[in-house]
């Protein structure tokens, strides 16, 4: 019987693994952990969130929302499980990171036509494959896809954010609210620690200034001679410690800012604003948002306790730096997600140079049911580039090689709309919203795509 064999039990690698079970493919799904560490995860469940617990916005009017309504009408597996263990988060999607791996897991272990290799893969095997193994790639398995591919991979730096127990941060300073109000009502989702103006520049002053930690050999860029931390970050992802050098109010106009809040200990809206986002189904955890970082431990301690509120916050995981891999997908794949030279190898995830977890989810979703098809004897699919899933396939494949850098779902990724007057922002994303949906739904019609 056909079999497709996965690389990589994160999202994207599950759902790839998963969509093609479910279309009768025998699946076996690699995945090296727990016996073999990366640096980031901490376990051995499939989907492990490292970084941010949030998958995004679910307003459908907002470039990660659309991504996200598309894959429900596609039904992603891994997005199911989201929903089921969301929490609290305003319009956003934001789940326990326990919880969700776990389902994930059980859902992969419990499907029959899947079966968990706990190991590590070292060759890009010949027969059918799904390469997702994601930015923390082993070393030997890098230096296989550079011999597939005919050179060296690129690399950049994500940062985690820090998290801390909720009952050590102070609610006589710090407050409940979301950025923004709905329905007149500002919900309670987030902890709030306000800023005023001098308490604002003492922490960036001494946020620039503290100690960071200086990467290992591997992962300095050696060509640019960057040293001690400076190195090829995503400008998507970037340290907090890295914008606070950028300018003295980058971080107002960016993960502090204080829009759509009110103090209701002042009845004003603060100079800056940290918020904490719920981390846990217990609420017993809170990450900083917006904080991924990579000073040192003793410096988290010392520069994040500055912040009113956290000034006797228990820090239960510090913010670290890793560094990421991924391919030259314009020069290599095909909208399809196909390489360019072979059509039974296929590759998925954040290594493609699609950024973000539902990103991941989506490219994961595609390649399973292109993977699928081939083994079967029919053509792969491409999605309408008027949906936010193939616009953002069409990205990695046709984008310029001499910066590719990897990209988020935005708007400004799809065609626009001819013959038709958009005034304004947010009338252009219901508009491409809208036709994204709409074509994205007569393509499944056209097409007779079973979800069965």
């Amino acid at each position: 019987m056909d079999e497709l064999i996965v690389i990589g039990g994160g999202l994207a690698g599950a759902e790839a693994a998963w969509q093609a079970a479910e279309r009768g493919i025998n699946v076996r799904l690699y995945e090296m952990r727990p016996w073999i560490k990366t640096g980031a995860h901490t376990g051995g469940n499939l989907s492990e969130l490292v970084c941010s617990n949030s998958l995004g916005s679910n307003l459908v009017d907002r470039a990660s929302g659309l991504l996200k309504a598309e894959l429900r009408r596609l039904r992603s597996m891994v997005l199911e499980c989201a929903d089921q263990t969301s929490l609290p988060a305003g319009r956003a999607l934001a789940v326990d990171r326990q919880e969700f791996s776990e389902q994930v897991t059980n859902r992969i272990l419990g499907h029959p036509n899947i079966i968990l290799v706990r190991e590590e893969v070292k060759e890009v095997p010949v027969t059918s494959v799904v390469i997702a193994s994601g930015p923390l790639t082993s070393s030997s398995l890098c230096t296989a896809i550079s011999e597939l591919l005919g050179r060296d991979h690129l690399y950049f730096y994500d940062a985690i954010a820090p998290i801390v127990l909720a009952d050590s941060i102070n609610m006589d300073i710090a407050f409940r609210g979301s950025r923004y109000e709905l329905n007149g009502e500002i919900e309670g989702d987030y902890i709030n620690c306000p800023l005023d103006q001098e308490r604002y520049t003492s922490f960036v002053t001494t946020l620039a200034g503290a100690q960071r930690i200086e990467l290992k050999d591997f992962e300095l860029d050696v060509e640019s001679g960057v040293r001690a931390g400076f190195g090829k970050y995503f400008e998507g992802c970037l340290p907090v410690e890295i914008l606070a050098l950028r300018g003295p109010k980058v971080l107002a106009f960016g993960p502090l800012r204080p829009i759509g809040l009110i103090d209701p200990k002042t009845g004003k809206r603060p100079y800056a604003n940290v918020q904490l986002r719920q981390d846990n189904l217990a609420a017993s955890l809170y990450n900083l948002v917006g904080f991924q970082t990579n000073l040192a431990y003793s410096e988290q301690r010392r520069v994040f306790r500055m912040i009113p509120g956290l000034e006797h916050a228990e820090f239960v995981r510090y913010g670290q730096m890793h560094r990421n891999t991924f391919i030259y997908s314009p020069t290599f794949l095909k909208e399809t997600l196909q390489t360019r030279f072979r059509e039974n190898c296929f590759f998925a995830g954040q290594i493609t140079g699609v950024e973000g977890y539902v990103g991941n989810i989506a490219t994961g979703l595609l390649a399973g049911w292109n993977a699928a098809r081939v083994l079967r004897g029919q053509s792969a699919l491409t999605l309408p580039r008027t949906s936010m899933i193939g616009a953002l396939c069409h990205y990695i494949a046709n984008a310029s090689t001499y910066d590719f850098q990897p990209m988020k779902a935005n708007y400004g990724l799809l065609p626009d709309i001819e013959n038709v007057i958009i005034r304004g922002q947010r009338e252009r994303a219901v508009a491409f919203s809208q036709r994204a949906l709409s074509e994205l739904d007569s393509y499944i019609l056209e097409n007779n795509l079973n979800f069965a």
